[in-house]
């Protein structure tokens, strides 16, 4: 399972294209914090961080940062 903590327009945006990506393979759940604005983090649940924008990632808005996050599910897929 992939957790993503942000606003639901920034999670609407990075789960419709993890999920054309992984198909079934993943499931996609958002977290919202409704008392920290501007937190945008992508982990896989019991794995690593893949993108925090409080940590200094930004927001996901290249595919360059995509592709990051998206290689960091295949590796935890092949676990």
């Amino acid at each position: 399972m992939l957790r993503v903590d942000s606003s639901r327009l920034g999670f609407r945006k990075i789960k419709t294209e993890l999920e054309d990506v992984f198909q079934d393979d993943v499931k996609i759940v958002g977290e919202s914090t409704p008392t920290i604005t501007g937190w945008l983090e992508v982990q896989v649940v019991g794995g690593p961080l893949l993108h925090s924008k409080k940590n200094g990632d930004g927001y996901v808005d290249s595919k360059q940062k995509m592709d990051r996050i998206v290689q960091g599910i295949e590796a935890e897929l092949k676990k």
